[in-house]
């Protein structure tokens, strides 16, 4: 991909590493700062976007979906293709949604650890547009370690996403792609959170590989608050 992707963008370091905080703290109320995702207030007379608007993060029309679309309860995953910890909690994180089946996943690319961590995104992304972003999700969250550009797009290839009509939503939809990243890495900063991976359950934050019991655990703490 070299410098720049095919829309333009330049790639910049951020400097973050994925983080793994102790188990006693994993989960944590969103803070003050991150009232707005509780309430969805956008706030009055701002010029630009709150990035931490509820809908803005639970509903942006061009972030995959997985789970059940109807679920009673949304898991927002950030995640970036060379985070150890994010290929760690990967497997307990779709077990949890597929024994639960009532979770709605919202994938959130966050290509922070590489060049070639961006170049994994867009490749999902792309794969969106014939239905199979979840298959190269899935093949780039299987790889070992941090992977190359072409181990990457050789990934995605077995995943049996098309590669020619790849290309052509890579050029085609490129700009709306990077857009969306952008979108998340602003959500991300403006959440305060330091690296890979991040999950949102509800009213709670952490930034931690979560086991399966550690998803089941805050997706009840939530369900026994919502019942009240």
């Amino acid at each position: 991909m070299g410098d720049k992707d095919r829309a333009g963008a330049e790639w910049r370091p951020s400097g973050r590493t994925g983080v793994f905080v102790d188990r006693r703290r994993f989960l944590s109320a969103l803070s003050l700062a991150g009232a707005s995702f509780l309430t969805g207030a956008t706030g009055s007379g701002a010029a630009e976007p709150n990035p931490l608007d509820i809908h803005a993060i639970l509903d942006d029309p061009d972030a995959p979906v997985g789970g059940n679309p109807d679920g009673d309860v949304t898991i927002v995953a950030y995640v970036d293709y060379n985070c150890p910890f994010c290929k760690r909690s990967e497997p307990d994180l779709q077990r949890f949604v597929s024994t639960d089946g009532q979770i709605r996943l919202v994938y959130k690319d966050w290509p922070i650890l590489a060049k070639s961590s961006v170049t994994g995104a867009r490749l999902a992304l792309a794969a969106k547009y014939q239905g199979k972003y979840q298959a190269a999700h899935a093949a780039l969250m299987a790889l070992h370690g941090r992977s190359s550009d072409a181990v990457m797009r050789s990934a995605v290839a077995t995943a049996g996403v098309d590669g020619a009509q790849l290309e052509k939503d890579l050029d085609a939809h490129g700009e709306a792609i990077m857009d969306l990243i952008r979108r998340n890495a602003a959500q991300a900063d403006a959440l305060h959170v330091q690296g890979t991976p991040v999950y949102l359950i509800g009213p709670y934050i952490a930034a931690a590989a979560l086991t399966y019991d550690e998803f089941a655990d805050a997706v009840a703490k939530f369900r026994a608050h919502m019942g009240k």
